[in-house]
């Protein structure tokens, strides 16, 4: 069973008096292309946090975020009383040495609050119980991610089968025109021959090289390889994980045939056909992309 790139998932919880949200995003990507956005509390953890999503998720473009919220009484941001109570005295000191009057504004809280040291913040240490919360909520939100991925992968699944089954039937339709297209190309050489006055031409050697000619048109080859290519996808998307680039490789093959097919045909009905057979195979190309 496939996998799809595509992910997301979220899980909050809650420790004291903080409330952890923790985010993944995916999409496709060649390789693992990781962003992290983790508060300075767990910074120390980010090494291991890494680790954790670079062995579960593989592959992907992931976004993983942390958000901290305090939903507690005490605001982790503190305004310092003995720093403003000591500005406002060392403003009045100065004043009245220098003698100038004391501007009414000394005491407008919005212009001391901007003074240093006013306004602290205080970043507490991570209890080792809170981090276990915290892990179990990535790990959480990993589990959530990987679902979306395994759902999206069926859809991408029953989408290859369908695109896979419609080349299978415009190859048995191919079929029917192949020794129509042999007998016409034949007839229009013969055709053209006998529009040629004045040449005698050894009947023998022209049989020789018709059947050269039509050997090098034959697409027997082309059709088994296509045929073994179409089943080839449909068992690598029934075995292990990780087959995106394997499917991506088997539909590079599955283009080269069905363009030699093309090529080779010289028939208008046939030539129709692999147009449609293109038309599928693009819509496989373009989603197997998004395949883990």
């Amino acid at each position: 069973m496939i996998q799809s790139m595509t992910g997301f998932g979220k899980v909050t919880a809650e420790h004291l008096s903080k409330k952890v949200t923790v985010e993944i995003k995916s999409l496709n990507s060649k390789q693992l292309d990781l962003s992290t956005r983790i508060p300075a509390l767990y910074k120390e953890k980010e090494m291991p946090i890494r680790s954790m999503l670079l062995q579960e998720l593989e592959r992907g473009k992931v976004d993983f975020s942390i958000y901290i919220e305090n939903i507690g009484k005490e605001a982790p941001t503190q305004i310092n009383k003995d720093a403003i109570s000591s500005y406002v005295q060392q403003l009045k000191d100065i004043s009245e040495s220098l003698g100038i009057d004391t501007p009414n504004n000394w005491h407008d809280l919005q212009a001391l609050l901007r003074f240093p040291d006013v306004i602290k913040t205080e970043i507490p240490e991570m209890a080792e119980d809170e981090w276990n919360i915290v892990e179990e909520t990535i790990h959480q939100a990993i589990k959530q991610l990987q679902a979306f991925r395994i759902q999206e992968g069926a859809m991408l699944q029953k989408l290859f089968e369908q695109k896979v089954n419609n080349i299978a039937a415009l190859l048995k339709e191919i079929e029917i025109y192949e020794k129509e297209r042999i007998t016409k190309i034949k007839a229009r050489i013969l055709d053209n021959l006998e529009q040629i006055t004045g040449i005698d031409y050894d009947k023998n050697r022209f049989e020789q090289e018709m059947i050269y000619y039509i050997e090098k048109l034959d697409i027997n080859e082309e059709k088994n390889r296509l045929d073994n290519h179409l089943k080839y996808f449909l068992e690598t998307m029934e075995t292990g994980h990780g087959q995106g680039k394997k499917l991506g490789f088997i539909a590079q093959e599955m283009g080269r045939e069905i363009n030699t097919l093309g090529s080779k045909s010289n028939h208008a009905e046939m030539q129709k056909i692999v147009v449609k057979m293109k038309d599928e195979l693009e819509q496989i190309k373009e989603q197997v992309l998004n395949v883990l």
